[in-house]
């Protein structure tokens, strides 16, 4: 029976090697927690949040559902202008496909046109292509920088010109349909 003793202790001698021990005070108390050295950090009030409102996406639900369910769940001048936006992403382009991708609205003629992103102070439109689109009524104020995309970030009491968003619009979608057909 003894040689069966042996056996086991040397398995868990393993065992007991592969999780460290805590170090204790000569007194053989371990440190409380409470008694730490760092100073406790007041209680803040939580931050906003700084990414986009996320509605998990429902495979079971075609896009244009889920684009009016984000308009209601964030509601307010948000949804009210994100719905205003998507009518007249329509009324440019009767033929754009509503898909939703990153959890966000996507609106897509021959590839990706523009995204609609809800934020906490801003409605975020980027175009996939805008660096590559005419824009006369200098209607991008965002994402100026880059060689690709271009935003409109639209802010609370901000009014949208119709006009100059649909020709922005039927510009990206034929940019779209020149490329693909090339």
């Amino acid at each position: 029976m003894k040689r069966v003793e042996k056996k086991a202790k040397p398995s868990s001698k393993k065992k007991a090697a592969a999780k460290p021990k805590a170090k204790r005070k000569a007194s053989g108390a371990r440190k409380s927690p409470a008694k730490s050295k760092k100073p406790a950090r007041p209680a803040a009030a939580p931050e906003p949040p700084k990414a986009p409102i996320s509605l998990k996406s429902d495979a079971t639900k075609p896009p244009s559902e889920l684009i009016d369910q984000r308009i209601r769940d964030v509601a307010g001048w948000r949804g009210a202008m994100l719905g205003r936006i998507r009518a007249l992403i329509r009324e440019a382009d009767p033929a754009v496909a509503e898909e939703w991708k990153w959890e966000v609205p996507v609106w897509s003629h021959d590839g990706i046109v523009c995204t609609g992103e809800v934020y906490q102070n801003v409605v975020k439109l980027t175009f996939a292509h805008g660096a590559a689109v005419p824009d006369p009524s200098n209607l991008f104020n965002s994402s100026l920088q880059g060689n690709t995309r271009r935003a409109i970030d639209i802010h609370e009491g901000e009014n949208v010109d119709a006009d100059a968003f649909k020709a922005l619009f039927r510009a990206a979608a034929a940019r779209n349909s020149a490329a693909k057909s090339s």
